[in-house]
């Protein structure tokens, strides 16, 4: 089952729906590098890729960096 979350990128508001072991890691990683989860997803948001969906862009970059 997916998780949803809310942020605000860029300005506006936008949800991602992820499971929930994506977010375990993903609130690792920010924990380690002592940043907030949305320091964490602005940031990858930024890096993406044009065209790729930031909850694609969030499930490689938690593959990545884990």
């Amino acid at each position: 089952m997916l998780e949803k979350r809310s942020f605000s990128l860029s300005g506006h508001r936008t949800s991602v729906a992820l499971e929930p072991e994506f977010w375990a890691v993903l609130g690792e990683i920010a924990r380690r590098e002592a940043i907030s989860l949305s320091a964490l997803v602005t940031r990858v948001d930024a890096a993406r890729q044009p065209g790729q969906p930031l909850a694609s862009a969030l499930r490689v970059f938690a593959l990545r960096t884990k």
